[in-house]
């Protein structure tokens, strides 16, 4: 790290225990003085979200804009005003990701985890592990424990489903889709199933694709084998299992390994693909 950036996070710690003394300081006034100063808070966060989205549009719209946004959201003070104002929101399934963080200890205080396997639009798809696996409780653990944590803090989530522990594509479910024969439909065969290590990143090239296939735990995904920010391949980079990462070996881009959401630029995307798996085998349909 260097001196540059050692002072530039040194500062933003200052600033942030700066503000955050303020607010206790804030607090502790009576009611009306409180009101007062809070709703002026407001005002002027919402003066600079205002802003500071106007020019992050600018900037997206423009090739040149795009590059520099991308070098400045890399950048801590930078990345953590864009978060404070709502501009780098998390994806649907990092928020859902997050719940499940929080409410691993309680399954684990009953001898079980839960395990995030898929999230789509409105269903969350889980596995519950020891304890809680095959336990004829395991439904008022999840109603009480994952259930209730979901609607309460991500309410487009309509309903939850408990897969088996064998692993499972992340992207597409296989009985939501027909058996297909080989090399049809666009459908193309990639390894066997144990062949993807947990924790690993797999290249496989067809004609004209190379597709990166990821395996974290029981979760297998597929994706176009090109960082969002200069199309560079990713298969050199690190997988970190503990935070479920992806970082591009080129240019430090990360990503979340599960969704492919760019952790590093507003609104940037892995290129994700549907994937099967069909008598052990891993089938994958890239995307033209």
């Amino acid at each position: 790290m260097t001196t540059a950036t050692t002072t530039a996070e040194q500062t933003l710690d200052t600033l942030a225990e700066r503000v955050d003394k303020t607010i206790a300081e804030v607090n502790k006034l009576a009611e009306a003085e409180r009101k007062k100063a809070l709703d002026l808070k407001e005002a002027i966060e919402a003066f600079h979200k205002a802003g500071l989205t106007r020019i992050v549009q600018t900037l997206k719209a423009d090739p040149r804009g795009k590059e520099l946004l991308f070098a400045l959201i890399d950048e801590p003070e930078v990345y953590a005003l864009f978060t404070m104002h709502g501009i780098v929101r998390p994806s649907l399934p990092t928020r859902v990701a997050q719940v499940i963080d929080r409410v691993r200890p309680y399954m684990q205080s009953h001898g079980g985890d839960v395990e995030l396997v898929e999230v789509q639009p409105d269903t969350v798809y889980i596995r519950l592990l020891g304890a809680c696996n095959g336990c004829s409780m395991s439904a008022v653990t999840l109603r009480e424990g994952v259930e209730e944590a979901l609607r309460e803090h991500v309410p487009e989530i309509q309903k939850i489903e408990v897969v088996e522990t064998d692993p499972v594509p992340a992207l597409i479910r296989f009985d939501d889709i027909p058996t297909l024969p080989h090399q049809e439909n666009g459908w193309i065969q990639g390894p066997p199933v144990d062949a993807v290590k947990d924790g690993e990143a797999y290249r496989l090239d067809s004609d004209s694709t190379s597709i990166l296939i990821i395996r974290l735990d029981q979760k297998l995904m597929a994706y176009r084998n090109q960082c969002a920010h200069q199309a560079l391949p990713l298969d050199g980079g690190l997988i970190d299992r503990l935070n479920g990462t992806l970082t591009c070996p080129f240019h430090g881009f990360c990503y979340d390994a599960r969704s492919g959401e760019c952790l590093s630029a507003p609104q940037a995307q892995l290129e994700a693909f549907p994937l099967r798996i069909q008598d052990g085998i891993i089938w994958i349909r890239p995307i033209s």
